[in-house]
């Protein structure tokens, strides 16, 4: 991925569900379709077991984001704002190599704190919470060995309607 000012991004990322997100220099957005034109796969049923547990078996996510970190990879500080309602929560399952996990205020700036997400951790940020500037500092490589080569995936689920 890149950001819209030309930026290649550290992580690789896809998506699942009834919108993908992609970043390009048109923008951060959903699309129904991914950018070769198909549409996004389903998301697969037990990870909406988790979002049914923690969150909800009413409405269920429009999107599950993926993202691949690899060994240097990280996401900088950033809130979840591209969607429509912001009252349901982001749900983070986080697979493979551990994670330094940086959250912080509402607004930029001022005091952060950080946690490491192993495999298996799941994240759920809302309330207030919901648009916290968080990001990922950095992988702890061969932390795990779920993934071969190594490495963490985080599976982002969001409710975008």
């Amino acid at each position: 991925p890149m950001t819209p000012y030309g930026k290649p991004m550290s992580v690789q990322m896809t998506s699942a569900g009834k919108y993908g997100w992609v970043t390009d220099r048109g923008g951060y957005r959903y699309e129904p379709r991914h950018p070769d034109g198909r549409p996004w796969p389903p998301i697969p049923a037990r990870v909406l077991a988790i979002w049914r547990a923690l969150v909800s078996a009413d409405r269920l996510p429009d999107c599950c984001l993926v993202n691949m970190y690899r060994e240097g990879a990280k996401m900088g500080l950033h809130q979840d704002r591209d969607e429509a309602d912001f009252s349901w929560p982001v749900l983070s399952v986080s697979l493979g190599d551990s994670a330094l996990f940086r959250v912080g205020n509402t607004t930029r700036g001022g005091k952060t704190e950080s946690v490491w997400l192993e495999s298996g951790d799941v994240a759920v940020m809302g309330g207030e919470a919901r648009l916290a500037y968080h990001g990922i500092d950095r992988v702890r490589a061969g932390s795990s060995a779920l993934l071969k080569g190594g490495g963490r995936i985080n599976l982002t689920l969001r409710v975008v309607d």
